[in-house]
């Protein structure tokens, strides 16, 4: 009688135990998935487009007029001297940035959902692609800013840059964090609650205005209401970056290391919930 070999499997596919596991190393060990998705989503983007990228840099321009008409002429709130154009500007980029990657990350599952009913893997890759590539957009908007800045101060209009702009990179990465970890929050309890999702949205356009995106935050002047804005942590990055490319407005090492932390505690929370949630959604949604 002839003897079996003993079948050994490559890959086991199974469910992740531990709370703690938050499944990093199998996003690592499909990163050329993770770039696949990322390669994907923009080049969606500009199929069938009449103007392809053209519409990143008109979008912002487009929002950057009307808050002049609106908040610069009828309302007539300040700017701490500097132009409105790249006052504007400065805070439609970041907030653009971090609101459709908030919003698209928090439907994620929805979103994916036929994707996931078919095949396996590392569930994470899906949200972590939105973030990193809207990087792209992120980028050609950050040029029109940088074009308008430039024509400003050939004109001869005293903007200060200084060395806090060098912290631009970590406000992205707060912005990508806080968008990944409050979407990942957001769309595990989307699967249970469905209407969550309407009332987010409305929540998110909101929020811009409790953020110094149209205003500086010295138009503030209520001590309390002052304090409340200090609490959102997108505050002290937007502050971050106009103090380093106007040299005007507020800085704070203790507000950004709140940021900082808010970032890592709705990632870890984040991730948790999602990868507790991923074994479920296909039957609840």
């Amino acid at each position: 009688m002839r003897k079996t070999k003993d079948t050994y499997w490559t890959t086991v596919i199974a469910p992740k135990e531990g709370s703690f596991n938050l499944g990093l190393r199998d996003v690592w060990q499909k990163r050329y998935l993770l770039w696949l998705f990322v390669k994907r989503d923009i080049t969606v983007q500009f199929k069938q487009t009449v103007f392809g990228m053209g519409w990143y840099f008109v979008a912002p321009l487009f929002s950057t007029v009307m808050y002049m008409v609106v908040f610069g002429r009828i309302a007539n709130i300040p700017t701490d001297d500097i132009p409105q154009p790249v006052f504007y500007l400065s805070g439609i980029c970041l907030w653009e940035y971090f609101s459709t990657c908030l919003t698209m990350v928090s439907s994620t599952f929805q979103t994916n959902v036929s994707l996931y009913g078919k095949v396996y893997f590392p569930r994470l890759i899906t949200p972590m692609s939105v973030v990193i590539g809207k990087l792209f957009r992120f980028s050609l908007q950050l040029l029109t800013f940088v074009i308008v800045y430039l024509y400003f101060v050939f004109r001869g209009v005293n903007l200060q840059p200084n060395l806090y702009l060098l912290l631009f990179p970590l406000v992205v990465v707060c912005l990508a964090g806080i968008a990944l970890g409050l979407g990942l929050i957001v769309s595990s309890l989307t699967t249970k609650y469905k209407d969550l999702i309407n009332f987010f949205a409305t929540f998110v356009s909101l929020w811009m205005y409790a953020t110094p995106i149209v205003y500086p935050l010295s138009y503030v002047t209520n001590p309390t209401l002052y304090k409340v804005m200090l609490y959102n942590p997108i505050t002290s990055l937007v502050e971050t970056f106009k103090y380093g490319a106007f040299g005007a407005g507020s800085f704070s090492w203790g507000a950004l290391g709140y940021s900082f932390a808010c970032m890592m505690v709705l990632m870890l929370i984040g991730i948790m919930m999602f990868n507790r949630r991923q074994k479920y959604f296909i039957d609840s949604i």
